[in-house]
């Protein structure tokens, strides 16, 4: 069978793992103002609406916590191939839904399945990529989720105009089942094409595969040349790297809570948590009801233009993300999204009131039709904050926490933190329809205050990654200098590198036998 090697269209690919959260999030919001999901399923709101909403990041935590077992012993990719399998599980089974039990009880098991893709995925990713592009395609992880948060929010806008149209209280099932429906395909196309890419080289070096290892990373980074000087100074970052931790002989659970890794593990946890509490995925989850109370005609249709600026301006992110670096994306998006929720929320505090129409069981409070200029502020801001979070906390909340770990705890660590993503995920999305309900503009004040925490832990807490080897973290991060200014030396791959192209580092492969034979360097020019 043939093995595409080519980083960019590997890590493309496997981010369609991260397009089925994206597919989950719209395959929800975009049916909540139809009639047809409504009646169906009994007008749900409030808690239970919530408990519907929830039941998904519910099951990713379950799949974020179990996929360091799968990926550790059976390999990145197949961990990926098994969440497709799930995945299509989950859909049927939502597709099929007669009431709200099963509907809960696929949502939970497409859970599972996005748990495993959005923990695997990005240590896939970044144990492909050599680091001067690392950033960039563990971006695609983001980028991919807005995709299909923007493909299926229009497969399901479509869908929406069956059976006379959304508001048609006699509107058929077929308004959520054919977008649910189509979820089965993104699945089934993810299993079946990660068949033709590498398994990554530092999972086949943990396994004491290093034959392997020296070719797949060849054909990586070196045009298939075992030979070149870059693949082999990365070959002997990682087995220099893999010596010392097996040295140390500490179990992965046991390294996980040592004083120089448990920092580490608590700020990839707070950062996946600071991202669901900065109010993003509520913006996708609950965007219908928050323009129904801006005043919005045509919420579905305005929601959708949030997507298609989510979709856009990931893009600038993965263009910059290895120049400007993570730090500031950080800092930056945290100010950015608390200066618009604030805005937006001291708006609806001063020019909204409880909502006069007492039949609508959805929002509480409104923007009177006397004020269309304060309508479109709202939007604006709402728009501005998704801009914000894309260009910034979006990629860089699932390429840092990547990135951080040594290998021997890096998928533990990375499903701990994807798990603390969906522990809030789970918590937000149930709590946020009766939030909205009884706090209204409020929660806009809470989310805003919640960015100018994470601004500030930032800051005393995230050195910076950009430029730096997997195996390099340690020095990043055991270095003793504060988190603004650490992460500033030049990376010692370049240095290693020198030194193998000048005949002063010889570096040895192992065979099957676990003897050493001396791989002589040759120039890459």
């Amino acid at each position: 069978m043939k093995t595409f090697y080519n980083i960019y269209l590997i890590c493309a690919f496997a981010s369609i793992g991260g397009g089925l959260f994206g597919f989950d999030i719209s395959s929800m919001s975009g049916v909540l103002g139809t009639s047809g999901y409504k009646t169906y399923f009994g007008n749900p709101t409030g808690y239970r609406q919530g408990g519907i909403t929830a039941s998904m990041p519910a099951g990713s935590l379950f799949g974020a916590l179990s996929s360091s077992f799968i990926a550790d012993r059976l390999s990145r990719r197949t961990a990926i191939q098994i969440a497709a399998l799930i995945w299509i599980l989950g859909a049927t089974l939502q597709t099929a839904s007669n009431g709200v039990a099963l509907l809960c009880v696929g949502r939970v098991i497409g859970g599972v399945s996005i748990g495993i893709a959005s923990a695997i995925v990005p240590v896939y990713q970044s144990e492909i990529a050599p680091k001067e592009i690392r950033g960039r395609v563990v971006s695609l992880q983001q980028w991919a989720i807005t995709w299909g948060i923007l493909i299926q929010y229009f497969i399901q806008y479509g869908a929406s105009f069956t059976d006379g149209g959304a508001k048609n209280p006699k509107q058929g099932t077929a308004a959520f089942r054919i977008p649910w429906g189509i979820q089965i395909v993104p699945g089934a196309i993810l299993f079946m094409g990660m068949f033709f890419f590498p398994y990554s080289p530092r999972w086949l070096a943990s396994k004491d595969r290093w034959d392997e290892c020296l070719q797949t990373l060849a054909h990586l980074h070196g045009g298939g040349n075992v030979h070149d000087t870059k693949v082999l100074a990365e070959y002997h970052e990682i087995e220099e790297a893999l010596r010392f931790e097996r040295e140390v002989a500490d179990t992965s659970f046991g390294a996980l809570v040592k004083p120089r890794i448990v920092k580490r593990v608590l700020l990839g946890m707070s950062i996946q948590m600071w991202s669901q509490l900065c109010g993003m995925n509520i913006m996708m989850y609950y965007i219908v009801y928050i323009m129904k109370g801006a005043g919005i005609g045509d919420e579905l249709l305005t929601a959708s233009i949030q997507y298609i600026i989510n979709v856009a301006l990931t893009l600038p992110a993965i263009l910059w993300l290895d120049r400007f670096g993570r730090r500031p994306a950080l800092l930056v998006g945290s100010f950015g999204m608390m200066t618009f929720l604030f805005v937006s929320g001291g708006l609806q505090a001063a020019y909204g009131e409880p909502n006069p129409n007492k039949t609508d069981k959805d929002i509480s409070w409104v923007i009177g039709k006397e004020h269309p200029g304060v309508s479109k502020a709202i939007v604006a801001c709402s728009y501005l904050f998704v801009a914000t979070f894309a260009t910034t906390w979006g990629p860089t909340s699932w390429t840092y926490p990547s990135e951080i770990f040594p290998a021997k705890v890096r998928a533990k660590a990375v499903s701990l933190a994807t798990a603390s993503n969906w522990i809030w995920n789970c918590i937000l999305a149930f709590a946020v329809p009766p939030l909205l309900w009884s706090i209204n503009w409020k929660m806009y004040m809470i989310f805003a205050t919640f960015n100018g925490l994470a601004f500030i832990h930032m800051f005393l807490t995230a050195p910076e990654t950009k430029g730096k080897t997997l195996e390099e973290m340690d020095d990043v991060f055991d270095s003793g200098l504060p988190a603004w200014k650490a992460g500033k030396t030049p990376s010692r791959l370049d240095t290693l590198q020198r030194d193998i192209e000048k005949g002063g580092l010889k570096v040895g492969a192992h065979d099957k036998a676990s003897h050493t034979e001396t791989v002589e360097p040759r120039s890459s020019m």
